[in-house]
Formats: C-alpha cells, sequence, structure tokens
C-alpha cells in the first residue's frame, strides 16, 4: 500500500509540541506501557523525551536500557523521500535495523527491501512481502543463499567479480543480475569501496563475459558508503553507471534498472543536507537516465529511515570520582548499563559518536571532565573517553538521540548484559491511519477492551487483560498490538 500525499497530509508532522500535551499524556498513560514489545497509543503526538520521562517515572526496581521508538518519524521519513525524489523507489536497508516493526510500516506504506542474506530475504517475506519487492544486494553470497533465494523467487541480485557471476549462472542461471560500480567513497563515514565494487574497465570485462555465458544483465548499481558526506559522489557514480549501461546495451543487455544504494542522512537536523542530496540526485538522473527512457530506479536507504526514529535511555549503574595527578582535576567516571557491545555497538562499527542527553533535573551549566563506560568486565566497552557533562548520580537517567542505525542489528548480550529494547509510541491520529500494517490475518477475535490478541505461534510476548498499556475511553479501535 502506498501513501496518499494529499489524503494523508496529517503524517507530515512539525515535530512541534502543543503545551498541554505533556500534562494530558502524563495523567492519562499508566504503568503498562513497560511492555516491552507493546506499541502504545498517546492521546496527542508527544516527543521521546516525554514518552522516556513518563515510563522512567513509572519504573520499578527493575531497571534496564531502553529504546522509545516514534514510528510518526518513520512514516514522516518515507513521506519525505518520495516527495523530494518521487523517480528513486526506496528499498530499505534491513541490515541497518531488522526491527519487525519497522519492516511492517515500511511493507505497509509501500517501500521495498534491500537484503543481504537468506535470513534477511526470510524475515522480510514472513511478513507477507513479495518477491517482486526484495533486490539481494550482497555482491558476495553464500550458494546456500542463493539457491533459497531461487526456491522463493528472490531473482535481482548483485555481483561485482566473476567468481561471483559464475557461482550464479551454476546456482541460478535465470536470475537477474545487477552489476556494482566502486565508487569513491572517500567523504563517507563507512567505506565500502575497499571491499565491494568492480571499477570501469573490469565492469566491461563482467558485461562481455557474462554475455558469453548468456547471463541476463538488468542494470548497474553502486553505493556511495554509509553515511556519504557530499553529494559529488552520487552525481559522479550516476555518470559511470550511465557509461557502463551504454556498453551494455551495446552488448545485447536490456539494461532498465539503476540502484543509486544507500548513505542518505537521517540524523535529525540532517533534513537540509538530505535536501541538498536530492536536487543533486534528480539533476544527474534527468540529465544521464531522462524519464523517457522507462530505466527504473531504486535505492537501499538505511538510516535514513530509522536513525532520528530511535532514542535510547541508560541508567547510571555505577561512578567513580579521581583527581588527575598532574593537574588535580577532579574526573568523573560513569558507567551505564548499556555499551559498545549492545546498543553502542555503533561506536566500533559505525564510526558514531553518540552526544548525551540528559533530563530537566540532571541539566547544570557546570560542566566537568567525565568518561562513560558501558556495563561489561571489558576495558574496550568505552563509550566517551572524555567528555564535559554535569555531574550524575548512580541510578540517574541519559537519553541518547538518533540511536536507530547500526544499534540493536549488531548487538550481543556479551556478559549476560541486555542491551535496549523497543518500546514503540504513537499519537492515536497515526495509529488510525497505519494500524493495518500491524494486523494479522491469524490475530483471534478481540475482547471487550479493543485491542489485538495474537495467538503463541504470532506472539513471543502474549499479555493479559491487566497488563494493556493505556487505552482511553472513547478509542473506538484497537490501541494496541504485540508483536514478536
Amino acid at each position: 500500500m502506498v501513501f496518499s500525499i494529499s489524503s494523508h497530509s496529517t503524517l507530515r508532522t512539525q515535530y512541534k509540541q502543543p503545551s498541554n500535551i505533556q500534562s494530558d499524556f502524563q495523567q492519562q498513560i499508566n504503568m503498562h506501557i513497560l511492555k516491552n514489545s507493546s506499541i502504545v497509543v498517546t492521546p496527542e503526538q508527544c516527543t521521546a523525551q516525554e514518552f522516556i520521562q513518563k515510563k522512567i517515572e513509572l519504573l520499578t526496581d527493575e531497571v534496564e536500557p531502553f529504546f522509545a521508538v516514534d514510528l510518526e518519524d518513520v512514516c514522516n521519513k518515507h513521506i519525505r523521500w518520495i516527495t523530494s525524489m518521487p523517480r528513486v523507489a526506496p528499498h530499505y536497508a534491513v541490515k541497518c535495523n531488522d526491527d519487525t516493526n519497522v519492516i511492517k510500516l515500511l511493507a505497509h506504506l509501500g517501500a521495498c527491501f534491500d537484503c543481504a542474506s537468506k535470513g534477511e530475504i526470510k524475515k522480510v517475506m514472513d511478513l507477507g512481502v513479495s518477491a517482486d519487492r526484495i533486490i539481494y544486494a550482497n555482491p558476495c553470497k553464500q550458494s546456500s543463499y542463493v539457491r533459497y533465494a531461487k526456491e522463493v523467487g528472490v531473482d535481482t541480485m548483485t555481483f561485482d567479480n566473476e567468481q561471483e557471476l559464475m557461482k550464479i549462472k551454476q546456482i541460478y542461471p535465470n536470475a537477474k543480475l545487477v552489476l556494482r560500480l566502486v565508487t569513491d567513497d572517500s567523504n563517507a563515514v563507512c567505506r565500502f569501496s575497499m571491499k565491494f565494487g568492480a571499477d570501469m574497465n573490469t565492469a566491461r570485462r563482467l558485461l562481455e563475459k557474462a554475455q558469453e555465458i548468456d547471463m541476463e544483465i538488468t542494470g548497474v548499481s553502486f553505493h556511495c558508503g554509509s553515511g556519504q558526506m557530499t553529494s559529488k559522489a552520487f552525481v559522479d557514480a550516476i555518470q559511470n553507471a550511465r557509461v557502463i549501461m551504454n556498453y551494455g546495451q551495446k552488448l545485447g543487455f536490456n539494461m532498465k534498472l539503476l540502484d543509486i544504494g544507500g548513505g542518505f542522512p537521517g540524523n535529525s537536523g540532517t533534513e537540509e543536507y538530505f535536501g541538498e542530496i536530492a536536487v543533486a540526485v534528480n539533476r544527474a538522473l534527468d540529465e544521464h537516465f531522462p524519464t523517457e527512457e522507462n530505466v527504473r530506479i531504486i535505492a537501499e536507504p538505511g538510516r535514513y529511515y530509522v536513525a532520528s526514529a530511535y532514542s535510547l535511555a541508560t541508567n547510571v549503574i555505577a561512578s567513580r570520582e579521581m583527581v588527575d595527578a598532574e593537574s588535580g582535576e577532579t574526573k568523573y567516571m560513569y558507567y551505564i548499563n548499556d555499551g559498545v557491545y549492545g546498543s553502542f555497538n555503533c561506536v566500533l562499527y559505525d564510526h558514531y559518536v553518540p552526544e548525551p542527553c540528559f533530563l530537566p533535573q540532571n541539566e547544570s551549566n557546570e560542566k566537568f571532565t567525565s568518561s562513560i563506560w558501558g556495563p561489561t568486565c571489558d576495558g574496550l566497552d568505552c563509550i566517551h573517553t572524555s567528555i564535559q557533562i554535569p555531574k550524575l548520580n548512580i541510578e540517574d537517567w541519559v537519553l541518547w538521540k538518533n540511536m536507530g542505525a547500526y544499534t540493536i542489528s549488531a548487538a550481543v548480550q556479551f556478559n549476560g548484559l541486555p542491551f535496549g529494547k523497543p518500546i514503540y509510541f504513537m499519537s492515536k491520529q497515526f495509529w488510525d491511519q497505519i494500524k493495518e500494517a500491524f494486523e494479522t490475518p491469524a490475530r483471534k477475535a478481540r475482547n471487550d477492551n479493543h485491542f489485538i490478541r495474537l495467538n503463541s505461534t504470532d506472539c513471543s510476548n502474549e499479555i493479559d487483560d491487566d497488563e494493556l498499556p493505556w487505552i482511553p475511553e472513547d478509542l473506538s479501535e484497537e490501541a494496541l498490538v504485540t508483536i514478536q
């Protein structure tokens, strides 16, 4: 289902908070929002910080890290994408964040998917997504995964070398191949070109080899690196793609697919930069791939969709006061209940520098040199080696915004310690428009409390009647879905 912009304009929120929301929100939500896998419907739109503040107030002795996930933010990102680059069909990069609720919502909105493994393909298709909405965008694939893609009908996949081409020829001769080109990703946060992509001369040879062995090449792809910091990389890559597609067409291939990859910014505050990239991409596409050619253009945004939607709440579990032997300065070490093996693995693997935020009661103009550490016994579990922050106490809460990209998708429970689990929230107005995304044919009859009860095959966290989140008395439709 693709949203109509005119009929769903209410989803394009401006993130302005009415003055009465916080008081109404705090009065009408109760402790049952603590259920980890619940989607909580609030009377009005609220900020992640307001939501987190209320949940913290309701906590008892069991204190674990958690994410506040604003699903409205994901939807607003989708609307921004299809209005900013209407020619480019987004294929969400599942590896960035494989949260089932995010996948369900994006599928409902009409997005397609970039999968990199059998597991990702299965997860997406198990949620009802058809094979023609998936591109298997991993240039180096395990043979058994190629066989699985063949079994389920995912026929569009990338490659960048002759060995991969011959492997696919042997296993899946009817596959529709997309040749991945190398790019200049020197300005990206995470570079991929040292691992993937064929240069221009190699790309020509691969096209010739594909012609020789009678394999179908349907298009060209590239990736300018995750967190790309310049629009010029996209423009240059689109121009190179045009050259290779022209050569492929001369060889007799029906080159009708261009995949411009990912790398689009998604943190809050990057809207203007995304707009600049969109303008540059649109201009380059119009120049090199005019609409009359009917080339299908797709992209693989990941962090763009989810980075700003996730805010992480962590608790200070221990602290140390130390005096610098040389300067005499008092410094502090803080240990929080999530770290680089959990949600903060983005520090190691995504080169991300998370910025802490503090609840009003912890804000102070006086700052101290501090370090912030994760909860494990590993000395590498450090989030910040030196940062100026207010003095904190044990059991204080620290918030971290823009934590949706490459966080929970790579987290592990090292030392048996849990990492942040998501709790989803949205306004009733938004829920009324997207609730179909979370319905399932296997659901049982609704009870008198107006919520959807899923059976044990649908949900790993069944809830009892007395565990419901806030539901307003005048809510005539279901207000909660519990998702596996």
